[in-house]
């Protein structure tokens, strides 16, 4: 090694990542589970052109917390080839006359006018405008070296990046010649155990499960959850059994949409529903003050958004055992994913009652939508309603928060 020479040492591909490499052609699309390897992929990809070659490539990301990720990750690896680096337009000049630049995809124009070799697409499937970026701006950047690209991505539903994978994707009869696409499972990664991954199976619902994990493309749409018609049956219940913990969900309506009371027991069995509409604020309050009495003075967790919060609060007043539940679209998601995970695995039961249909119709319309920033929304379908829902997951959430703490309670008592 001569004085003049400059050593960058990168992790050597392991052998997914050697094959996507392999066979590489002008245009790539690569569909992978998390900890595959993407960055340190991207990266490579990047550094070797334009190293080697000394011409100009870019990294795309989504937003500017991705971008910033992959930014101090380049300059770690690269810093001893790094001439110069500016951190307000995010440039890296490289010792040989390359140079890598660093967008974001919520500035729109991302890279017009600039030439590159070559381009990395980070998470392509979560950035909201990658197609009038792609279309506008970016492609026309290869023009001149007759550059390449790299979408590297775990998958978002049947979005653009979907369609940018059909293009490459093997088994597609129309697949375009200068495409190639690959689909890389999680498990791809050598350096990350298969039993850790499998142990994943178990803690998310299926859906989630083969899209984070298996780089499946998952269609959006309804079958949110999934288990309803097999799920195991138990007692209708009025009043509390001796001996059984329970908690109530509560959902809020009054004229346009339903209120709706659910009581769980610690074993998951919806035991009892009460479910109305166009009845006053006053009313509702003293019918969940009955259910709570009938079933033991269990803990309530009820919707504090909208009229919830004064209704909350009045219960409070009269020393009902009441907790808040804030709903947002984090918490809302949170709480679904929860509840289809509990449904896929059994942990739910339904009480034989004419009361439980209109809680089944609403589970299994339940629908969800894929917002322009890669966040999926959960929802009812348009005309139709979703308090049933919203109460059991509410109430399933009060049985993983509430009942421990109550039953810990009563031991110390004894």
């Amino acid at each position: 090694m001569s004085q003049n020479e400059i050593v960058i040492t990168l992790p050597k591909p392991h052998k997914a990542q050697s094959q996507l490499l392999k066979e590489a052609r002008r245009m790539n699309v690569a569909s992978m589970g998390r900890r595959f390897g993407k960055t340190v992929l991207g990266i490579r990809c990047l550094a070797k052109l334009s190293l080697k070659s000394g011409l100009p490539v870019a990294w795309f990301a989504p937003n500017y917390k991705l971008l910033d990720e992959a930014w101090r990750e380049t300059k770690w690896r690269l810093h001893a080839a790094i001439k110069t680096k500016n951190e307000q337009t995010k440039r890296i000049e490289l010792s040989g006359g390359g140079s890598i630049d660093f967008w974001t995809l919520e500035d729109d124009g991302a890279g017009r006018g600039r030439k590159y070799a070559r381009m990395v697409i980070d998470e392509a499937a979560h950035a909201r405008r990658l197609k009038d970026a792609w279309e506008q701006a970016m492609l026309p950047t290869l023009t001149d070296y007759q550059g390449d690209a790299f979408f590297l991505s775990t998958p978002a539903g049947h979005n653009f990046f979907y369609e940018l994978w059909q293009l490459g994707n093997p088994n597609n009869a129309n697949r375009h010649p200068s495409w190639q696409s690959w689909q890389m499972p999680t498990t791809a990664n050598p350096y990350i155990r298969d039993d850790e991954v499998e142990s994943m199976r178990a803690l998310l619902p299926e859906r989630i499960y083969r899209q984070e994990y298996l780089a499946e493309f998952i269609a959006d749409g309804a079958g949110v959850f999934r288990g309803i018609d097999s799920a195991s049956l138990c007692t209708w219940q009025h009043i509390a059994l001796p001996n059984h913990a329970y908690v109530i969900g509560c959902d809020w309506g009054r004229h346009n949409d339903f209120t709706v009371f659910i009581v769980m027991s610690a074993k998951g069995e919806i035991v009892h529903i009460e479910r109305f509409t166009d009845i006053g604020y006053e009313l509702q309050v003293g019918r969940l003050m009955a259910l709570w009495r009938r079933f033991g003075q269990c803990p309530v967790i009820a919707e504090s958004n909208s009229m919830g919060g004064p209704l909350i609060e009045r219960l409070q007043r009269e020393r009902v055992n009441i907790t808040a539940f804030q709903t947002t679209s984090a918490s809302k998601a949170e709480a679904i994913e929860a509840l289809a995970l509990a449904l896929e695995n059994g942990q739910i039961a339904f009480a034989d009652h004419p009361n439980m249909e209109p809680l089944r119709r609403e589970l299994l319309a339940f629908d969800q939508e894929r917002l322009p920033s890669g966040a999926i929304r959960y929802s009812a379908p348009s005309g139709q309603h979703d308090d049933c829902v919203m109460a059991l997951a509410i109430a399933w959430h009060g049985v993983a928060m509430a009942i421990p703490r109550t039953l810990a309670f009563h031991i110390q008592s004894l």
